[in-house]
């Protein structure tokens, strides 16, 4: 099943969690410990939509940055995802921002990838599988689906394995985030 299938097919965890993740696989843009979005991370284990706009505003204090002035563009795309989360953990403005942050990801895996051309094209298919991406696009497109497998696969038990695809993630994208600043350094 694509991405966009398993996105339009996700209950509210699912949708709150692939959100999550992919912001999540963003933190290393955004100088902050790996633990930032623990708290709507808690949040999801509970009924979906509980807790989460107080989660969600321990984060945004968390991470609150400069403006986006001057700023990379990826480093711009994960703010954003920030931002535009919803206060509510269900609705349908939930599946439009984990729609929105499977975008801004995978774009920011693009625009970070050093084999792959950022100004090929805005978006990054995802009606078809990985071949012939570039590997930091192609990893990003198969963890978000991993993501949306495993919550729809297992609901709220879910959440420890989809957590960890994203910490893997995140790992990857600090390494290249790090080789990046030492090859402007």
């Amino acid at each position: 099943m694509s991405l966009v299938e398993l996105i339009a097919r996700a209950d509210a965890r699912g949708l709150a969690a692939s959100g999550l993740a992919c912001l999540d696989r963003c933190v290393p843009l955004l100088d902050c410990d790996d633990e930032a979005l623990r708290p709507l991370w808690a949040t999801l284990a509970d009924e979906p939509g509980q807790g989460w706009a107080r989660g969600l505003a321990q984060v945004r204090d968390k991470l609150a940055g400069p403006d986006a002035t001057g700023e990379d563009e990826a480093v711009v795309l994960a703010r954003r995802m920030l931002a535009a989360a919803p206060a509510e953990g269900s609705g349908p403005a939930l599946r439009t921002w984990a729609d929105a942050c499977s975008v801004a990801s995978l774009r920011v895996h693009r625009l970070l990838d050093p084999a792959a051309d950022a100004t090929e094209g805005a978006d990054v298919p995802r009606e078809g599988g990985a071949q012939g991406l570039p590997p930091l696009v192609a990893a990003e497109l198969r963890r978000q689906v991993g993501v949306l497998e495993l919550l729809a696969a297992h609901g709220a038990a879910g959440l420890r394995p989809a957590l960890e695809v994203s910490t893997e993630g995140r790992r990857v994208l600090r390494a290249v985030v790090s080789r990046r600043a030492r090859g402007r350094g």
